[in-house]
């Protein structure tokens, strides 16, 4: 099962690979303290608040990377 932006940020944290590939457009997503409040939204709701602007412009992208790693 491969991951995706409609997965929860919970899930996507908990994997190296995707966590690496997030934090290249929103860093301190796993460092990050504030980030604990967010974490039961999928990857594609924090992309629509203002604050997630780059990641909202990447997440196409982002989706294609996620999708490419093998679990």
């Amino acid at each position: 099962m491969a991951f995706s932006v409609d997965d929860k940020c919970k899930k996507l944290a908990k994997n190296p690979e995707a966590a690496a590939i997030i934090s290249e457009y929103s860093p301190g997503f796993t460092t990050d303290p504030q980030m604990k409040m967010v974490m039961g939204l999928t990857l594609r709701k924090l992309a629509s608040f203002p604050q997630a602007k780059e990641l909202a412009d990447a997440l196409d992208e982002i989706d294609a990377r996620l999708k490419a790693i093998e679990e």
